[in-house]
């Protein structure tokens, strides 16, 4: 049996064996590999163009993983998470304010690293994790796509400037992270982030990306958003998590339900600017949100 990550593995095992390099049965994977340019060029494209390299990198990660995406949702296992996403994108019509407050960024990894599909909670982040040492993944790519899958949205408090860095400390936390906003928008003290921050790729760098446009969560107090979460905590009960997550990751990265942050943020939107995306209310009171 096993699960449907290694059901998917074990296909392309097989076929390679019978030398059908027929990736997902539909495509070749070489072909996954010519289409993300998976010989790094692409890399050294976007630093030349001004990107930050630790940035640069996680870009190409989500590049590919989107090729893989695009095979995967037409195949049976994954035909649930085909649903759920194009219902999504039916919905909310991702792109940026003013046509969908849902920003690419923010639903793009939503879609590849979040939805759960499945019996064995899969993502197309840990489908594509199974395959990759069938497909000739190096080392360090899996290791940042193994990032990218453990990344979930957070909610955090702006701490100060640090140089070209700002300081963000998740809610209920003392720790304080240095992160880089690719989008320009430095903000200011006191503010409450949403966000999702992509981890240091080696130990010779001390700072996140904030990997999605940021949304600042305005007319909000932390103590307000720390008691929504913990209504939240209460409502998951005794319930077994996936993966043995904690109760705040998983609610955090998966939500309530499939579209729960989705929706928050499609209810919660209360203008934009060029770098970031303003939001108020708090997730489960309907009255105070500008769009019930």
């Amino acid at each position: 049996m096993g699960t449907t990550a290694e059901k998917i593995a074990r296909n392309i095992a097989s076929q390679a064996k019978s030398k059908i390099v027929d990736l997902f049965s539909h495509r070749a994977a070489r072909q996954i590999l010519h289409e993300a340019k998976l010989d790094g060029d692409e890399i050294k494209e976007l630093i030349s163009k001004s990107y930050d390299p630790y940035h640069a990198v996680y870009i190409y990660a989500q590049r590919l993983t989107s090729v893989a995406a695009e095979q995967l949702s037409t195949t049976r296992e994954a035909r649930l998470y085909a649903k759920v996403v194009g219902d999504a994108e039916n919905t909310y019509m991702p792109s940026y304010p003013p046509l969908s407050p849902l920003t690419t960024s923010y639903f793009t990894m939503w879609a590849f690293f979040d939805v759960l599909f499945g019996q064995s909670h899969e993502t197309i982040g840990t489908c594509l994790l199974s395959i990759a040492d069938v497909v000739g993944f190096p080392v360090w790519l899996k290791e940042v796509l193994g990032s990218m899958q453990c990344s979930r949205m957070g909610l955090y408090t702006h701490s100060g400037i640090d140089g070209r860095f700002i300081r963000l400390r998740e809610l209920g936390s003392q720790q304080t992270k240095l992160c880089l906003v690719p989008t320009g928008y430095c903000g200011t003290r006191g503010e409450i982030w949403f966000a999702r921050l992509m981890p240091p790729i080696n130990a010779r760098l001390d700072y996140h990306v904030v990997f999605t446009t940021p949304y600042i969560i305005i007319n909000v107090g932390e103590r307000e958003l720390k008691e929504y979460l913990d209504r939240e905590r209460g409502r998951l009960g005794p319930r077994v998590l996936p993966r043995k997550m904690d109760a705040t990751t998983f609610i955090m990265k998966h939500g309530p339900t499939a579209n729960h942050w989705n929706e928050y943020i499609f209810c919660a939107y209360s203008g934009h600017q060029h770098d970031a995306v303003f939001l108020t209310g708090i997730p489960d009171i309907k009255e105070s949100l500008p769009h019930p």
